[in-house]
């Protein structure tokens, strides 16, 4: 099986509402189809590299691309793990986490996106607690970093439920002009202490040494009751 060679595919996150995994082809197609439909309002752009910008069609070329791209240039030194995002068996968004030499830094970091439709509703926040109950309690990370625009208040307001604190601040040129960067932080003492979603992970076992992991650190691990 495939899942032999690739154990990633087998890697499921699940929270009440929410499952977390690999797409297969035809859920990436899915996921492309709803990236062309839109991401955000046309008159701000929340991201540093402007993908969105890009006509439909090639828009979701773009995150096909990308998705073959992270998986092909995977290494237990530089990785990022792409999750697409289901709510009821139906794609919502991408979820993204992660990292540089984590087994020697243990600090993962995360992005994401969801289809228009599907924003404001609370799935940012479930699917944000999915990927760092995987980095904490199942890749044992030390940190976690996001960022977020000035003038992108809903990834901002995720960061802080989740208890993560200001850490400076960066500047980015995007489409020809100037932005700012609000850098935060979250440490494993704050995500213990405020993490409310339960979440389940299955199929990490046989992953760890993508993550340059050794042993069984988190096989069916769960949040809070």
């Amino acid at each position: 099986m495939l899942t032999d060679h690739w154990p990633l595919l087998g890697l499921r996150l699940r929270t009440p509402r929410l499952e977390l995994r690999l797409p297969a082809d035809d859920e990436l197609a899915a996921l492309a189809d709803l990236a062309a439909q839109g991401v955000h309002e046309p008159d701000r752009m929340p991201f540093i590299v402007p993908w969105t910008d890009l006509p439909p069609a090639q828009r979701a070329r773009s995150v096909v691309q990308h998705h073959w791209l992270r998986l092909g240039n995977w290494s237990p030194d530089d990785w990022a793990l792409n999750l697409a995002v289901f709510e009821n068996g139906r794609v919502v968004g991408l979820q993204t986490v992660a990292a540089r030499d984590f087994a020697v830094l243990r600090q993962a970091s995360t992005g994401s996106w969801l289809g228009v439709r599907h924003q404001r509703q609370g799935i940012g926040t479930e699917m944000r607690a999915a990927v760092l109950h995987l980095a904490f309690a199942g890749l044992g990370a030390t940190e976690a970093v996001s960022g977020a625009f000035e003038d992108n208040p809903s990834s901002y307001a995720v960061s802080r439920k989740h208890g993560y604190e200001p850490d400076g601040v960066d500047r980015h040129l995007v489409r020809g002009r100037g932005v700012t960067e609000r850098r935060l932080r979250l440490t494993r003492e704050r995500w213990q202490a405020r993490r409310e979603v339960p979440v389940t992970v299955d199929g990490l076992a046989p992953c760890l040494p993508l993550f340059g992991l050794p042993g069984d650190r988190g096989e069916g691990t769960s949040g809070p009751a």
